[in-house]
């Protein structure tokens, strides 16, 4: 880790993602459960070493079974699903209404780990994977980064050598949701089995975050709302 792809980090932090496809490799986290992870650049382009997108969900009403899509809006572009959600929180009835917080846009960010410790599912160590987090994991991760914390971490978050800090991850239930508020950065530390001959490893192991996922155009979504929201065969959500 130099300062330059430090640099080259952070400010890519502060700009929408730009633009497809496996999410086998996502870290599962469950509550109960507490992971080690040291956090990996994107070396050929630190830019992208985090993917901030939006992103829907919701049961299709065709099927029973669970959508999902990429929200347009992760590139500033139009999303028809924001649009139906919108346009229905305005005119529906209270029933359309009810049933339109199914399209409630989610926040979340992507980055390549290093696993350290997985307890549940110790095959993961040793291995790079990506980690999907929201925003209090966002939010611990920036502090180190730019804020309060900054000084003690800073780059050394994204070091793999023994001048390197894990990320502690401790998953608690809340409500019957998980919460992250008590996971946070440890003193530096080598990482068992890395070392300065192969660290150039472990950075050739690295995901490309944009391609993590399938992205739609604003047709496909518009269809896909239709025939699982809706429940119709339209080619318009105005209609």
């Amino acid at each position: 880790m130099t300062t330059n792809m430090f640099a080259t980090i952070k400010d890519a932090m502060q700009k929408p993602s730009q633009n497809n496809n496996s999410t086998s490799n996502i870290l599962r986290l469950r509550a109960g459960n507490t992971y080690t992870v040291r956090l990996v650049p994107f070396a050929k382009d630190p830019s992208k070493t985090f993917f901030h997108y939006y992103s829907h969900g919701w049961v299709s009403e065709a099927t029973g079974q669970f959508q999902s899509a990429i929200s347009p809006q992760t590139w500033g572009e139009r999303d028809p699903i924001a649009e139906a959600r919108f346009r229905i929180t305005r005119t529906g009835t209270e029933e359309e209404k009810e049933k339109a917080r199914a399209l409630n846009r989610k926040e979340n960010w992507l980055i390549n780990v290093y696993v350290v410790n997985d307890k549940e599912n110790p095959e993961n160590e040793g291995k790079v994977k990506i980690l999907r987090f929201g925003r209090q994991l966002h939010k611990i991760i920036m502090e180190a980064i730019e804020g309060d914390d900054a000084d003690e971490f800073g780059e050394r978050i994204f070091d793999l050598t023994e001048k390197g800090c894990n990320l502690r991850i401790k998953v608690e239930e809340q409500g019957g949701f998980p919460t992250y508020v008590s996971s946070r950065f440890a003193s530096p530390s080598e990482i068992p089995g890395i070392n300065s001959d192969n660290v150039g490893t472990i950075y050739d192991q690295v995901f490309d975050l944009d391609n993590v996922f399938p992205v739609k155009t604003y047709e496909e979504l518009e269809t896909m709302l239709n025939e699982h929201y809706f429940g119709t065969t339209s080619t318009s959500t105005n209609e």
